[in-house]
């Protein structure tokens, strides 16, 4: 997708998705009183590190704990809120303002942490070339339900094959793999080398 249409379409999604971003602030906030917003380091187009904006769904400091960034099904660090955010990807709505700043686009490779990128392969590194996304398309095709280097190849085809209709796919099936489950063993289906 091209910028202007990047912000468009999150301006609109931002507008609609107000009302459930406001219930969704609140309940974070009356369940353990901490921060609505979870902001990690990520990688983007060429490398270039930004603040991914979530809803936090854990408890505060989880990455110090536990799995530490890899989130496993029933990780007893979600919250209770969390849960249902998780499930409906909600969580993931702040992220509209990433594509207004101009950090992601609406579809694109999902970005990673800073350690996986300088684990890739010159082939994996591909992923870079463009803007990363909120959706894309190894999200509609099994998002961490696949093995890490599954997801990766499929975000290099989507890199060297991307036009129009294939962005108007993924939008159009994106709904579908909301439903489909989200999680791939202790790690998120990232394998360490």
């Amino acid at each position: 997708m091209n910028r202007v249409a990047d912000v468009a379409g999150a301006s609109v999604g931002l507008a609609l998705a107000s009302p459930a971003l406001a219930a969704a602030a609140v309940a974070i906030k009356l369940e353990d009183g901490g921060p609505v917003l979870y902001r990690q380091r990520r990688v983007g187009r060429e490398g270039e590190e930004f603040d991914l904006l979530k809803l936090r769904t854990m408890v505060v400091g989880a990455e110090r704990e536990g799995a530490g960034f890899a989130v496993n099904e029933g990780d007893p660090r979600i919250t209770r809120v969390g849960r249902l955010l998780r499930r409906l990807s909600l969580d993931e709505l702040p992220q509209l303002w990433n594509v207004v700043r101009g950090e992601m686009s609406l579809i694109g490779p999902r970005p990673t942490l800073r350690y996986q990128v300088e684990k890739y392969t010159p082939r994996q590194r591909r992923r870079l070339d463009v803007k990363p996304g909120i959706t894309g398309w190894a999200q509609i095709h099994g998002r961490a339900r696949l093995p890490w280097e599954e997801r990766i190849e499929l975000d290099v085809w989507y890199v060297e094959h991307r036009s129009p209709a294939l962005d108007l796919e993924i939008l159009l099936r994106t709904p579908f793999a909301l439903f489909a489950g989200t999680y791939k063993g202790e790690t998120g289906g990232w394998r360490s080398r």
